[in-house]
């Protein structure tokens, strides 16, 4: 049995203004999904982008304009949108204070591709033997 403990996995700075902390992924030995959160400053937010996978994505503090396609909506604390696999999707904080989200991902490794780009993202990858 493994358990998780939050503080022993650190932030870091995904982009400016975003910062991730990776709980669970092939990292740390996961097979079927990932589990981080981010906290996002005012204003920022993570581009249009899609998996191959499906994604749901809380917030647990403050409050996100998250879009789907051309479908935009504002979630607040305590709502969840599930992000069908394939499909472009972003969210970005329109409050004031730093948006708290958390995701859950269904593959052990994070990745996407980001509009205007050819190539994946990505990180997470399990660690080497």
């Amino acid at each position: 049995m493994q358990v998780i403990a939050r503080m022993d996995h650190p932030r870091e700075q995904w982009r400016a203004g975003v910062e991730t902390r990776m709980l669970v992924s092939a990292g740390n030995g996961a097979s079927q999904l990932c589990l981080f959160e981010q906290w996002v400053q005012p204003g920022v937010g993570a581009p249009t982008h899609w998996h191959s996978v499906e994604e749901v994505l809380t917030v647990l503090i403050g409050t996100a304009e998250m879009w789907i396609d051309d479908d935009r909506m504002t979630l607040t604390a305590g709502q969840s949108l599930l992000v069908p696999a394939e499909r472009k999707h972003g969210f970005r904080n329109v409050g004031t204070e730093t948006l708290h989200v958390h995701a859950v991902l269904a593959s052990p490794i994070f990745e996407a591709i980001f509009e205007g780009s050819a190539e994946p993202v990505r990180r997470w990858l399990p660690e080497a033997p």
